[in-house]
């Protein structure tokens, strides 16, 4: 290309002298409004892809904008640098874990400073060395000393190919979260952290996350999973009983038999004069676990064992025999279910299947007669029948008594329970957190004194990879004296799930280099919550439900003032290639450092921000880069073209009368605004590029004209100079270079944001047309380029409107800019 401009030359330069003067290091500084920005650490396997440059590009121009309007802003980086990939590299290669993780760490880090992204780099933080993974094994004694990590023998999901468990999140849909492996389901002890005591404390928790993408808070609230109901305990002989959880006690006199789940800890014990029984139960343990894992329990043939045992419902005093099914899980609940065929589908296959009773109790408001022979189970509320002296009552009328007569009699209450299971967090790796614990015969389970911690990392293990963790083979780490007896000892050698190194981390950034506590409770509380984070939608369930839970936890240890950690989250789209998501298993990467070779890092940064809104996805096309790339060349040479119009130092005010008839003060000036507003408010990066673009586009049209008067030069000159700092977040490189060029002395990456001035921002009036199911029903004028939060937002206000949506849940709502809103009801 002709007029190429030196990009490679001009980006060394830049990212050199931001470094040596320290330009993005944040001081902790009370007294300054601040700004926490930060984007999912990534893991260091050898190079970024383009995820990661969407991911920190975005980041980055909103740091850099906060900074420049004033703000005292902290954007951290670091690394996630413990798990499964290392290891499995050192069985493949022969390098051990650690020198694999540290040389990647170094090249990635090359690579992310050669994008010149404006990270804190004083405050970088590293999972994998002693001095994070410390406070991992504090945090966990703290934990451990309330009850919140506790260990029990449990099933647990086995990852063959990983060799390690994975907790419930990692293994959804019985396939391995990192490898696709099939998931197995294995006995043994394993370490948990009690996440559902926080339960309805993340779910309640959402209520101040407006901020959060509705389809985020969805996920998380089904994997929450809360029920209202009641929890009822029904007698065996003797003096014990049975509980079981329902949401609908309305139903209970329609209770004809009991199920257990075949992992129940009484199936068991109710078969143990049953040899030929208890063998069909372990066949159904297996089948139930299969089923678990392959998500199929609903559509599964039902299966089931009597006991030959009888429990009594508390209710009636009726005793109704106990079942083993095949489709009543532990992970829900108690374990247990009243079965109430007429009113639930599956028990009513079941009691078809084995000739039980079908008793209805429920039956239609309007039409309160019930059928003699059910062709299926009615699951709907209604009037309640064949239920002693609640019937006649409605549902909800009976759901209600019924929990305060079962309390006041103290066999029951109200309850909620949730579909959140505790969280495992045991791994059969190396790789991972030692979990600190030490086994001693006379004292038991004994937490590592807190003066002992670090408990390191062996460096001289064998990698083999057969079952089990490498460390089981360490005898000089598992070998230990007891702190309590000074007797002989030894460790756990399971590590901890890498989750739990990211599930505080970005506290770790507030005061990285803190050697007392894992972070400063005063400095965090100036510096947290984080005010934007970014990052993919895959982590919607496993790393944000944690990060929330260890806030929480935090907080109640008193080493934290904030209760949730992320008021504002964005979910960037993915980056495909050829239909796909770019993946190295898939073939369709493109590599960074070859795109930053061609066309400099600042090409790549406009395209990746410009091709697509930032939680939308991304098709990677390279003719897109070529673009931007020329688009910039173009704005090196019109500025390199009108230099002189900078020769007389500062920049003069400019008459507005005189220059009244410019359409390009006017465009400078819409131009401001609409790029503030873009990154400020909306985050619609790629139409505040696509501003910049239309104002270079006049300025060149406009330029020789122009450049005839004094007016017009000055004009020119504010266009040119407006353009070089509305570039500078996106182009921080190509910016800061042409402001030195026009004469400026002090770095563009500090320089104030530039004001716009209403009046001339002003854009034209356009009439906005509103719809309710596609029929006109009103319209109002707005200025030309109005967003579309505010078109939704004044629609919505309108009286008319109110009475045509008369109550109506809106389902959605289309905008069409500067021309149409349709409010589909």
């Amino acid at each position: 290309m002709k007029d190429v401009y030196p990009f490679q030359e001009v980006e060394e330069k830049w990212q050199k002298t931001w470094a040596q003067k320290k330009v993005f290091e944040a001081a902790d500084d009370p007294r300054l409004t601040k700004y926490f920005c930060l984007e999912m650490y990534p893991y260091p396997s050898g190079r970024i892809h383009m995820g990661h440059v969407r991911n920190y590009s975005i980041g980055d121009v909103i740091s850099r904008f906060q900074l420049m309007k004033g703000l005292n802003v902290i954007h951290p980086i670091g690394w996630d640098a413990l798990g499964m990939p290392a290891e499995n590299a050192a069985i493949k290669h022969g390098i051990h874990p650690q020198t694999w993780t540290l040389d990647n760490i170094a090249h990635m880090k090359r690579q992310l400073q050669s994008l010149g992204i404006s990270y804190d780099w004083s405050r970088e933080v590293n999972t994998c060395l002693p001095e994070y993974y410390k406070w991992n094994q504090w945090i966990f004694l703290k934990m451990f000393e309330r009850g919140l990590a506790f260990r029990k023998k449990s099933w647990v999901n086995w990852c063959p190919q990983c060799r390690t468990v994975l907790a419930n999140e990692q293994a959804a849909g019985g396939a391995c979260w990192r490898c696709d492996s099939g998931v197995e389901q294995k006995e043994m002890d394993h370490w948990f952290l009690k996440i559902t005591a926080y339960a309805k404390e993340l779910l309640d928790g959402h209520k101040l996350l407006e901020k959060w993408p509705e389809h985020v808070l969805l996920m998380q609230k089904n994997w929450i999973g809360e029920s209202e109901g009641a929890h009822i305990s029904f007698p065996l002989k003797g003096s014990r009983t049975i509980g079981v959880f329902t949401t609908r006690i309305d139903t209970i006199f329609g209770a004809t038999f009991m199920l257990l789940s075949p992992e129940h800890p009484l199936s068991r014990e109710l078969l143990a004069d049953s040899p030929d029984k208890e063998k069909r139960r372990e066949e159904m343990v297996r089948a139930v676990r299969d089923a678990r894992m392959k998500k199929d329990e609903e559509e599964a043939e039902k299966e089931g064992i009597d006991t030959g045992k009888k429990a009594a419902n508390p209710f009636s005093g009726e005793e109704i025999p106990i079942w083993i099914a095949n489709y009543v899980l532990m992970d829900y609940g108690t374990g247990a279910v009243m079965a109430v065929p007429a009113h639930d589908q599956r028990d009513f296959e079941f009691a078809r299947k084995y000739g039980l009773i079908v008793r209805p109790v429920i039956v239609p408001a309007d039409n309160p007669v019930f059928e003699e022979h059910q062709e299926r189970a009615t699951e709907a509320y209604g009037v309640l029948v064949n239920s002693g002296p609640f019937s006649g009552l409605s549902s909800q009328e009976a759901m209600e008594g019924m929990s305060r007569f079962a309390q006041d009699r103290g066999f029951g209450r109200k309850s909620l329970t949730y579909r959140l299971r505790d969280w495992g967090i045991s791994r059969q790796r190396y790789w991972g957190t030692p979990i600190p614990i030490i086994y001693c015969e006379k004292c038991g389970t004994v937490g590592v004194p807190y003066e002992d911690l670090p408990v390191e990392l062996p460096h001289d293990v064998k990698f083999t990879g057969e079952e089990g963790s490498p460390l089981d083979n360490a005898p000089e780490f598992v070998n230990t004296t007891c702190p309590k007896c000074g007797g002989k000892a030894r460790r756990e050698t399971d590590t901890m799930d890498t989750f739990f190194d990211s599930s505080w981390y970005f506290f770790r950034y507030t005061s990285p280099h803190q050697k007392d506590a894992p972070f400063d409770r005063a400095v965090a509380s100036y510096w947290l919550p984080v005010d934007l984070y970014i990052g993919g939608v895959e982590h919607a369930i496993l790393h944000l439900i944690y990060a929330r839970f260890f806030t929480k936890v935090l907080r109640d240890l008193g080493c934290a003032s904030i209760g949730e950690p992320f008021p504002h989250y964005l979910a960037q789209g993915m980056v495909t290639k050829d239909g796909a998501a770019m993946s190295k298993s898939r073939g369709n990467v493109v590599d960074p450092d070859e795109m930053i070779q061609g066309y400099g890092a600042d090409a790549l940064r406009l395209f990746i921000l410009f091709a697509s809104p930032p939680e939308k996805e991304f098709a990677w096309a390279e003719d897109g880069i070529e673009g931007c790339f020329r688009f910039l060349n173009r704005v090196w040479t019109i500025v390199e073209e009108n230099r002189d119009l900078f020769a007389d130092g500062a920049s003069r005010s400019i008459n507005h009368d005189a220059a009244e008839g410019s359409d390009l003060l006017k465009k400078t000036h819409q131009t401001i605004r609409k790029v503030t507003e873009d990154i400020g408010k909306r985050f619609h990066l790629n139409t505040a590029i696509s501003s910049i673009m239309e104002l270079y586009n006049l300025a060149r049209k406009e330029k020789d004209g122009l450049r005839q008067g004094e007016e017009g030069r000055a004009v020119l000159r504010l266009a040119l100079e407006s353009m070089i700092v509305l570039l500078a977040p996106f182009t921080p490189h190509l910016s800061e270079e042409l402001w030195e060029r026009t004469g400026h002395r002090e770095l563009l990456a500090r320089f104030p944001w530039p004001a716009f001035d209403p009046e001339l921002a002003r854009e034209e009036i356009v009439t906005i047309v509103v719809q309710v199911n596609g029929k006109l029903r009103d319209k109002f004028e707005a200025d030309a380029g109005i967003g579309e939060s505010e078109m939704r937002e004044r629609a919505l206000a309108l009286d008319r409107i109110h009475s045509f949506i008369a109550g109506r849940p809106v389902r959605k709502v289309i905008c069409i800019e500067n021309k149409l809103v349709n409010i589909v009801v």
